[in-house]
């Protein structure tokens, strides 16, 4: 009986802990079916497809965001470095009718702030991003506004990226596609080249990568570099999508594609999760606007219920960090 105990408190822990790595895929499951319960006009094909359309550009910069969170970083820039780049390709696209070009200067613009949110943070010896990307969030948004004609929206786009944003293939929206395309490259990055390996090993473990000659710096600013492309690639989806850029455009995107990561799942403390978390907390947030929404209520009941989410996720995550704590421990004493 006196062993039973021990292993009993260990399997117990062990399911908890099981119970929190896929409880936000359960909220996903639950909350399909209790909205489409709820309203049937949820699972109409043209409602869900809407869904995918309105969330890929939180997906897209949400695991970029989640590299960033990875490393035990953050990245507050990706709104106003969003905005940015769509002012930066309408400029382009009024001298020059080119979709090639228009999606270069976007990829330009968001590549280059997160490499300078990265140099600045490692070459800078700053004690956290938060800094840099709060001082890029103000740059970025301030000469959108100041290079934006009018400092308001500039329509038109190349008919290219109109279609990328808006037109629907095979069912569902073209910018579905586009996050598949970009989370396929990511997981190959995260899971099957050694980058990934070290982009793990720097946030759960500073001191021991760098005792294994892992390039700290290196992967740092590349961690940024890449969050900065996907806000670039989510300007080029969603300047698609309006047929327009703005300098207003990502208001509050670095709150939603935080708030993704961490409601999907990954932790603040680094090292732990994968871009399932950011998907998962992506179409979260899309499902919980949407049938807000359908049920007819206040936009502003809409911040509320996602702050709530977010608490509930960072609990889960304390939760699950004290579990993993006392299993350790347990094992430990096993093993005496």
């Amino acid at each position: 009986m006196v062993r039973e105990a021990p292993e009993r408190r260990a399997y117990g822990l062990g399911v908890a802990l099981s119970l929190l790595s896929v409880g936000p895929l359960l909220i996903l499951v639950f909350l399909v079916v209790a909205i489409g319960l709820v309203t049937p006009n949820f699972f109409m094909p043209v409602n869900l497809g809407n869904i995918l359309s309105q969330t890929a550009v939180i997906a897209i910069v949400a695991m970029g965001q989640q590299l960033v969170i990875l490393t035990r970083g953050v990245d507050l820039s990706v709104g106003s470095n969003l905005a940015l780049a769509t002012v930066i390709g309408g400029l382009t696209f009024a001298h020059v009718h080119s979709a090639p070009l228009v999606i270069l200067a976007m990829l330009g613009t968001g590549g280059l702030v997160g490499a300078i949110n990265g140099f600045v943070f490692v070459y800078g010896r700053l004690p956290h991003p938060f800094i840099i990307t709060l001082a890029t969030l103000s740059i970025c948004r301030g000469l959108a506004l100041e290079l934006a004609p009018g400092h308001t929206t500039m329509r038109g786009m190349p008919e290219a990226i109109n279609a990328l944003g808006s037109n629907w293939t095979f069912g569902l929206p073209n910018s579905f596609y586009v996050v598949l395309g970009l989370a396929l490259l990511l997981l190959v990055l995260a899971k099957a080249m050694v980058a990934g390996r070290w982009i793990y090993a720097v946030g759960g473990a500073p001191e021991a990568a760098k005792n294994m000659g892992i390039p700290i710096k290196k992967v740092l600013v590349a961690t940024y570099i890449i969050s900065g492309l996907c806000a670039g690639i989510g300007a080029i989806v969603l300047s698609g999508r309006t047929a327009a850029a703005s300098p207003t455009y990502g208001n509050l995107l670095e709150l939603d594609t935080i708030a993704a990561v961490i409601i999907g799942g990954a932790s603040f403390l680094g090292g732990r999760g994968h871009l399932g978390h950011a998907l998962i907390g992506a179409v979260l947030i899309g499902i919980i606007r949407n049938a807000l929404n359908l049920l007819g209520i206040n936009v502003f009941w809409q911040m509320v219920v996602i702050g709530a989410v977010i608490v509930i996720a960072v609990e889960a995550d304390v939760l699950r960090n004290h579990l993993e704590a006392r299993a350790r421990v347990m094992q430990a004493g096993r093993m005496q």
